[in-house]
């Protein structure tokens, strides 16, 4: 499985920006979801996560209601789209994935995830 991301960039705050990662699979529809993020001198953490049919999702409380995960399963694709974006959002933002038997479970530990992508960085200044 090769995860490509993409849609990084230099924002202000305030503003909005959209990422997209791309599964080379063709079983895209059986692999959860996610998204991760490393600011400068810190460990990854979670963001968000969407389950195998896109039915359910998960978010951490940094970004609930300002970010939005979703799924293309035609495009192989999966999104995250982020709005009022704050400084301290700044980081790489890492896609994942990982096959699932269970369609809406949602998976928000990192050890979950099999599959990673490159990582696209995001800056929000202020």
């Amino acid at each position: 499985v090769q995860l490509q991301a993409c849609g990084g960039g230099t924002v202000q705050a305030g503003g909005s920006l959209r990422l997209s990662c791309v599964n080379s699979e063709r079983t895209f529809s059986m692999h959860a979801m996610g998204w991760f993020r490393q600011a400068p001198g810190k460990e990854r953490e979670f963001v968000a996560a969407v389950s195998r049919d896109g039915g359910r999702t998960s978010y951490a409380d940094s970004v609930q209601g300002r970010f939005a995960i979703s799924r293309d399963n035609a495009k192989n694709t999966q999104y995250l789209q982020m709005n009022q974006l704050k400084p301290e959002d700044t980081a790489v933002y890492y896609c994942a994935a990982r096959q699932s038997t269970m369609p809406a479970f949602v998976y928000r530990q990192e050890r979950a995830y099999a599959y990673w992508g490159q990582g696209t960085l995001v800056t929000v200044s202020s």
